[in-house]
């Protein structure tokens, strides 16, 4: 059986701290890994790409391939409010990888990040992709984009911007859809209570079983399509 390794990183402490605005973003970048065979996979690569390599290196871990929750450049790189992030097209350079991305999110994460088709692997939900012999389950859960992923590896869920620890996310921006996120945030819902959640920013806290999500995050709490909009205007 495989031996895991997983590491949670905060944009800004762990990693980008010299780097302007990653700590104000709080972005959570993942590593995700067998330690048997020194492979792993990257979760979200941003702000400071070559940092986060040497980090895995330290480790005796290579970086073999990468898992982009969503488009926005805090995520995968490119320009966001005039800023200039690092991303997907530095872990190409430094660390030459498949990227997994949803087919739905591909012209999103090519346009923001200037990335090219043969850079990319597409897939579905449920899609599984292998790091050593560590399985990574792609789960699709759009609305915060259409092409939204969650990685679930054994009892742990890395949601990107879909669901936090507190709130979740919005949908005012293009491609966001408040009745998709609801559904999806129904799908994380069913989930085993004892799941631990990992989410894509440090809003509210790094990580916290679903059973405690749902009994503390007001957006997680609707079980109907009305009470959601009541709750949820954003």
């Amino acid at each position: 059986m495989a031996t895991l390794y997983f590491r949670q990183l905060l944009a800004g402490r762990d990693f980008g701290a010299q780097t302007p605005y990653a700590g104000q973003m709080a972005n959570f970048v993942y590593l995700i890994g067998d330690r048997d065979t020194g492979e792993a996979l990257i979760v979200d690569p941003a702000w400071a790409v070559r940092e986060l390599v040497d980090i895995a290196a330290a480790d005796d871990m290579t970086i073999t391939g990468a898992l982009v929750t969503h488009y926005h450049p805090d995520h995968c790189g490119g320009n966001m409010m005039g800023l200039s992030i690092d991303g997907l097209p530095t872990l190409l350079d430094v660390a030459p990888c498949p990227i997994h991305v949803h087919k739905a999110e591909a012209h999103g994460v090519k346009f923001v990040t200037g990335v090219s088709d043969s850079d990319l692997v597409t897939h579905d939900s449920n899609d599984v992709v292998k790091v050593g012999g560590v399985e990574v389950e792609l789960l699709h859960t759009p609305g915060h984009t259409p092409g939204s992923l969650c990685f679930k590896v054994k009892d742990s869920l890395i949601s990107g911007d879909t669901l936090f620890l507190s709130g979740c996310g919005r949908t005012d921006l293009p491609g966001g859809d408040s009745d998709e996120l609801f559904r999806s945030l129904q799908k994380l819902r069913k989930l085993p209570g004892e799941t631990t959640l990992f989410p894509g920013h440090n809003y509210g806290g790094h990580s916290a079983p679903i059973e405690s999500v749902r009994a503390s995050n007001i957006y997680f709490k609707p079980e109907t399509l009305q009470q959601w909009h009541q709750l949820h205007n954003h």
